[in-house]
């Protein structure tokens, strides 16, 4: 069943070393979310767990699970059956033995596992070695047909690239969600922060933008290491506006009503779509154009 008004449902919180508490704490938020009246409610990036890419540890490996067979996406399938809501879960995924993926799964709300998708783009940064754990998802981009909306979900360095929201977009997504874990080192000045933040939020409401799209962006808070983690999760319209801003400090949920008929309305008046010239991006296939 369709219907024009989606309730997003957000949550922004501190992980710690203890998965079995994190997830209980996942579960409780979703609780929360759910009786206040959302209907898909997006986690944040790996929150079963401190955002243990931060280092290249073997032990690590043993957090993660099978999607769907392990013990964490079966719990939130019942979960999901028993409230009635749509839940998009981060998680470590373990293929099999020496094959691991950063990956979400999707569940509708009847509890039912719709799919995975395994992030694309695989960081390696100071405090981001994911290239150490995730093989790059093979998945190819998703769109999943849910109760209340057809969804697409990419995760969070998939942020920064165009291409995979367009294709996304272009696979009949109505609303584009990104969990995310991201923050700031310790070391760094506030006008640093600031601008990295910026930049983080701009790209995002960009694809929003070009896509004619919803898109909801979900961070985690704490510090972690040598990371504080930004928070600042944000839901922004089909044109970029921004609906909603969480903190960068505190935990949050939230919950934001979201029109899908404004997609057609803004895609009519700015009609990027009409206008995308297909015939001359060829190019984009290549690595550089020398």
């Amino acid at each position: 069943m369709q219907h024009n008004a989606v309730q997003i449902g957000i949550t922004q919180f501190a992980c710690t070393a203890d998965k079995p508490a994190n997830v209980q704490k996942a579960t409780q938020k979703i609780r929360e979310l759910a009786q206040q009246g959302a209907q898909i409610i997006c986690l944040q990036e790996l929150f079963a767990s401190l955002y243990f890419c931060d280092e290249e540890n073997y032990d690590n490996f043993d957090l993660a699970e099978a999607i769907p067979e392990g013990e964490t996406t079966q719990a939130f399938q019942a979960l999901a059956a028993e409230l009635g809501v749509v839940i998009i879960a981060s998680l470590f995924e373990k293929r099999t033995q020496g094959l691991y993926h950063n990956t979400v799964a999707v569940i509708d709300a009847d509890g039912s596992y719709l799919g995975k998708y395994r992030k694309a783009h695989i960081p390696d940064d100071p405090g981001y070695y994911e290239k150490f754990y995730f093989t790059p998802g093979d998945t190819g981009y998703q769109v999943f047909q849910t109760r209340f909306a057809k969804i697409g979900v990419l995760i969070c360095w998939d942020q920064w690239y165009p291409e995979a929201a367009r294709i996304t977009s272009l696979m009949g997504a109505e609303i584009l969600f990104y969990p995310t874990a991201i923050g700031w080192a310790s070391t760094q000045d506030e006008a640093t922060n600031q601008e990295q933040y910026d930049a983080w939020q701009t790209i995002q409401r960009s694809h929003a933008i070009a896509n004619g799209i919803p898109v909801v962006s979900v961070n985690r808070v704490g510090n972690e290491g040598q990371m504080k983690f930004w928070g600042g999760s944000f839901i922004c319209n089909p044109f970029g506006k921004l609906l909603y801003k969480a903190p960068h400090d505190q935990e949050e949920n939230h919950i934001q009503s979201l029109s899908l008929g404004q997609s057609n309305n803004y895609r009519i008046h700015w009609p990027f779509l009409r206008d995308r010239r297909i015939d001359t991006y060829a190019p984009i296939t290549q690595r550089f154009i020398d």
